[in-house]
């Protein structure tokens, strides 16, 4: 059931973060948004709010312990508890080893691995106290395969995909009740590319988006079908793109 479970999205101020809150919230849970973005998340905010739903949200850097344990203390103020997180906030900058854009390589080991962490240490002691809780992250194919051009990306997202299946092993080992779930998307229509600074590689990658580019929503949806199992039921992974993309 999706009614009334407190859910947390990370990267929620645009894309897939926040076509899955505005889900979520529609189906009766109570969401609660961060990210970078105060503006855009208030804005989401309103939306939900002005169609009965529930959602609140804080500005996040999903870099920053303190902010995302701030987010997980903001939840359980208001809400009384947290279900679930949606570990969603992530960069794609890439480029060829060769260009050697070092700063964009940290950027996304600081974002797309330790903002999951970081996300994941704020929350355990909550899922672990409680007996019970989900954890969702946004991966990618280029988390299953390796593309040129993609090998720090990928290496961000191949990291998650053992992160995720250890995490999901140890609490069934653990007896905690932590469900798991990782989305690896191919080409769905986000700002991902907006944070490109290799012109060529960003052609390329805008040539496939602009060919077989698909809604966040479709994501969002998966997300909803992941929350919405029973309790003993764990789905790990989801595969997820353009049925006319041959990723």
């Amino acid at each position: 059931m999706i009614k009334d479970k407190v859910v947390i999205i990370t990267g929620a101020s645009s894309g897939i973060g926040e076509a899955t809150a505005k889900l979520l919230a529609s189906k009766g849970a109570k969401v609660v948004l961060g990210a970078r973005r105060a503006a855009n998340l208030q804005r989401i905010t309103d939306e939900i709010q002005a169609h009965g739903g529930q959602a609140m949200y804080q500005e996040l850097d999903v870099t920053r312990q303190s902010e995302n344990d701030a987010i997980v203390k903001l939840a359980k103020d208001r809400f009384g508890r947290v279900d679930a997180i949606f570990l969603n906030a992530g960069l794609m900058p890439n480029s060829p080893l060769s260009a050697l854009k070092t700063d964009e390589w940290h950027q996304m080991v600081d974002v797309n691995v330790k903002g999951v962490l970081n996300g994941v240490a704020a929350v355990l002691p909550e899922f672990l106290a409680q007996k019970s809780g989900h954890v969702i992250a946004t991966s990618s194919v280029a988390g299953l395969k390796a593309y040129p051009g993609g090998a720090v990306y990928g290496g961000t997202k191949w990291f998650l995909r053992d992160f995720m299946e250890v995490l999901r092993m140890e609490s069934a080992m653990e007896g905690s009740n932590i469900r798991t779930a990782t989305i690896y998307p191919a080409a769905i229509n986000t700002e991902l590319l907006s944070t490109f600074s290799d012109k060529a590689s960003l052609d390329q990658m805008q040539s496939i988006y602009d060919k077989f580019g698909i809604s966040p929503d479709r994501i969002a949806n998966v997300v909803a079908f992941a929350i919405d199992q029973p309790d003993d039921t764990t789905i790990n992974e989801f595969t997820v793109g353009p049925s006319n993309q041959p990723w």
